[in-house]
């Protein structure tokens, strides 16, 4: 991973530094995280780490294709890392559990997409909300 990160740095024009190494192996660690969440899990190794420096590291690495983000929520958005297979994710409404999906599940879907309207779908942004079934639904629903 560290030969990985360096390499794709310099040839960007970035050096590698201890924050970048933490904050990519932080997304690795936590899977699915927002930037509030990667800066939590790096501030248990370097407290002095600010989000700005969060945001910005993220933004390099996702340049780089070393992460990937989605919005799995109206806040802010999720990253998770390339080295992940591609996948794409269930958001519950009522749990929040977010699932991570295989996109032979939608291949049809995406096959008819490219076929018939030229179109290529970005599973890693792909999110799809509902609710699961084995979730009470909401007060007043009938289910």
């Amino acid at each position: 991973m560290v030969d990985e990160l360096a390499q794709r740095l310099r040839g960007s024009g970035y050096r590698l530094t201890p924050q970048r190494q933490m904050i990519l192996g932080a997304v690795e660690e936590l899977g699915h995280a927002t930037p509030d969440e990667v800066l939590a899990a790096v501030r248990e190794r370097a407290s002095a780490v600010n989000a700005s420096t969060v945001y910005r590291t993220l933004e390099v690495l996702e340049e780089l294709g070393l992460v990937r983000h989605t919005h799995l929520s109206d806040r802010a958005p999720t990253y998770h890392s390339t080295r992940e297979p591609e996948h794409f994710h269930l958001v519950c409404r009522n749990c929040h559990r977010v699932r991570s999906v295989d996109p032979d599940v939608v291949a049809a879907l995406l096959e008819t997409l490219r076929r018939e309207h030229d179109f290529e779908v970005d599973l890693g942004h792909l999110a799809i909300f509902g609710r699961c079934t084995d979730c009470p639904p909401p007060s007043g629903d009938p289910a």
